[in-house]
């Protein structure tokens, strides 16, 4: 049986490492793949809790990062975060920083997140969303629950940020299934000001709710 050449992606996907063709061809994987599906459901969690570590105004250098250190992480995420799903642009530098971060001040308080906000209905949709988003060094960070009240199955969804430049970004996709509610935390490079808007968008790229920021 030959090696699955997509079983190291799942932490770079959750995490928004992933260059843009290789996200596209992982995305198409997880179509197929359980295995890789569920180890990306288990790291699901790893974003949020990365972002939750507020680092000091002053922390002593702790040198070069041991090797273990994001293995022990992940394997840690694995057992203990199995509940949310995460369907991105944070580079893997920032990544391990993140991680050093959190072995060092991991006790410190996290500040109060902001609240969600309603996204708009652009039309008569079985569908309704709210979104938060929280602003970090590395980019924004977005936090939406995705509720589809429709009698049977409504396709795919995709969550599309916008910039003020007009540029669209894919953030994430995932399906419909009635009376569900989805929880999508997902990061991407842009910073909150360069953000215009968030959508969400039916399969065929209809625009169906809306968050102007």
């Amino acid at each position: 049986m030959s090696e699955d050449p997509f079983a190291t992606f799942d932490a770079a996907y959750v995490l928004g490492a992933l260059a843009p063709e290789d996200r596209q061809r992982f995305e198409e994987h997880l179509r197929t793949c359980d295995r890789c599906a569920a180890s990306v459901r288990e790291l699901a969690g790893l974003p949020g809790l990365l972002a939750r570590v507020d680092t000091p105004a002053v922390v002593p250098d702790p040198g070069p990062p041991p090797p273990d250190l994001l293995p022990a992480v992940l394997a840690r995420v694995r057992r203990g975060r199995r509940i949310r799903l995460a369907v991105t642009s944070v580079s893997a530098a920032l990544a391990v920083s993140a991680c050093v971060a959190l072995a060092v001040v991991a006790s410190w308080p996290a500040p109060a997140p902001p609240p969600s906000i309603a996204m708009t209905a652009l039309g008569q949709f079985p569908v309704r969303a709210d979104a938060r988003l929280d602003a970090f060094e590395w980019g924004t960070q977005v936090d939406m629950s995705c509720s589809y009240t429709g009698g049977r199955s409504g396709g795919d969804y995709v969550l599309v940020a916008i910039s003020r430049t007009g540029t669209e970004t894919q953030l994430a996709t995932w399906k419909a299934v009635p009376d569900n509610t989805a929880r999508i935390v997902i990061g991407t490079a842009l910073r909150r000001s360069d953000l215009a808007a968030l959508e969400v968008r039916g399969g065929s790229g209809r625009a169906l709710l809306r968050l102007t920021l």
